[in-house]
This record gives C-alpha cells, structure tokens and sequence, in this order.
C-alpha cells in the first residue's frame, strides 16, 4: 500500500505538476514511486466551464474541494498551481513547499507578436489581468471569456472561436508544448502573482509531513511567493483585480515590481521596490504605493 497520498486536481497540467512533486519526494527521501499514491480530486472549477470565475465563487473552486480531502485526511497534502490558489487560506492549512519557478512569460497563440494581431482582433481569455493588460496595449481588440484546460483553449481557438488566446509558458513547458506561440516579454505583460509556481499545501497541525514536504522547498521561489502573495493581502486583491506581479531575486536582494490596471486596461499604475526577500514591509509598501498613486478607476477594484 502507498504510504504517501498526494492530492491533486485532474488536468493534464495538474497530473504532470503532481508527477513533479512525486519524483523530487522520490529523489529527497530514497522513496520508490509506489510509495506515493496520486489521488485524483475533480474541483468545481473543472466541472463549470461556460462562466468565468469571478462569477461563481472565484479561486476557492480549483481549492475546496482539495482542502476538504485534506482536512478529512483523506490525502496527506496538496498540488496547486499557486496562482490559482486564493490570497486568503484556512488556519488549518500550510504552504509547505514550493518547486522551483518556470518561466512565468506569458505565451501568445494566433500571432507572432501583439502588434500583428489584426485590428479589432477577437482575444480568448479568462484572465481580467490578461484581458486589460491586452487592452491596454491594444484597445481596439475584443475580449470573449475562454476557459478550460490547455487542450480545450487551443480547440476553441482552433474552431475560430478567437483569433489568439494568452497561455502561460510554465503550463505549456511541463505538458511538454514549449513551442507553441509566442513567448511576450515581462516589460510588456507582467505576469500574474504566483504564476509559474508549483505548491505543496499540508495540514498545518501534520509535523511529520510538514517536515518530509520542506526537504523539496525551493527557498528562493518560496520567498518570491510570499512576497507576491503579500502584495495581493495588503490590496485584498480577487478574481475581478486586474493585477500583476513579480519578484525576482539576485544575490540577497528581492525587488517586486507590480502593476494595477482597470478593467478596461484605459489606467494603469505601476511600482517597484527593493529590499529583504523575508521583509514582510516590502509587499505592503509597493501595494500602498500603488494605491496612493492610482486612478480612480483602479483604485475602486481593490478593497484595501
């Protein structure tokens, strides 16, 4: 019998990043792979496809379901792509691990670049980020909601349903599709907190798997997540906030660059600070930058 029960939602990407997390536990612990046991949990998020997230309970639903399993011990921790895990958590459940960060570029399907979408363009996507970050850029295109995995996003674009859709290169790489668009550099969409992060949440209250979990901790993505998680507590920041950010760290330097958008992408803000990757200051002080500093039809989408 497996000793090890690992949780995860049933996505292709999500079966390859639980697949990730089994083999660093493997390569951590001297494990056989058949002392994992892959438990697969279909959220609500993968069975409502026809409506955005924002209108039907946000980010909880790719997590409730994984965080019940959790809590009933009916799994011993779970697999998350962080950027889809909500701001705000229950008390009873940790952020044990992080992997490594993939490329966390966005990628561009339907055109070589954004400049050679054609006027009035149709864009797929389901991101409020994504949608007014585009807008922004090109206020001429037109927004329709695409959802669903990364096969399901490529059908409908291959149906004419849009002439391009925005996918994230980290998904496209560990479902072995590196090569697929465009890759949009960060200077012209800042990616989406989080994005490109693989999670490994436990039961807080669990010592031991606590412990077996932070033998695959990547310390610095850790410290780059908590630092863009930060930023999105201090704005209370939802599925509706058009919101990037990103933190890099060279040597013992963390900066975290981040932006706040309206929804129509017509304003936009945009800050940077540097300091200690552990400073739990810096992310609050780029959020209140960004809020003093915003219009007000920025400002009205965050909570803060």
């Amino acid at each position: 019998m497996p000793s090890f029960r690992l949780g995860t939602r049933g996505s292709p990407l999500a079966l390859a990043q639980a697949h990730m997390v089994r083999d660093a536990l493997v390569a951590a612990h001297g494990w056989g792979v058949d002392d994992i046991e892959i438990v697969t949990v279909r959220t609500t998020g993968d069975r409502v496809q026809d409506r955005a997230l924002a209108e039907i309970g946000g980010k909880a639903l790719w997590t409730k379901e994984l965080d019940r399993a959790l809590l009933d011990h009916e799994i011993d921790c779970a697999v998350h792509s962080m950027k889809d895990v909500e701001t705000v958590r229950p008390d009873s459940i940790a952020i044990a691990a992080v992997l490594p960060r993939a490329d966390v570029r966005d990628r561009l399907i339907g055109a070589e670049s954004i400049d050679a979408l054609r006027e009035g363009a149709v864009l797929g996507t389901s991101s409020p980020r994504r949608a007014a970050q585009m807008k922004r850029l090109r206020p001429d295109l037109e927004i329709v909601l695409f959802r669903g995995n990364i096969d399901t996003r490529l059908t409908k674009l291959a149906a004419g349903e849009a002439d391009a859709t925005l996918l994230a290169a980290a998904g496209l790489e560990r479902l072995e599709r590196p090569d697929i668009g465009t890759a949009i550099a960060i200077e012209e969409l800042l990616p989406a907190p989080a994005q490109g992060i693989v999670g490994i949440e436990a039961r807080a209250s669990d010592a031991d798997v606590m412990a077996l979990l932070a033998a695959i901790d990547d310390v610095r993505t850790h410290a780059c997540l908590r630092a863009e998680r930060g930023l999105l507590a201090t704005l209370r920041a939802d599925c509706h906030s058009p919101v990037g950010a990103l933190a890099t760290i060279e040597g013992a330097i963390l900066t975290l660059s981040a932006e706040l958008l309206s929804e129509d992408g017509a304003h936009h803000v945009h800050a940077q600070q540097a300091g200690a990757p552990d400073d739990p200051e810096l992310p609050r002080a780029v959020a209140f930058d960004l809020l003093d500093r915003a219009p007000e039809p920025v400002r009205r989408l965050f909570a803060a």
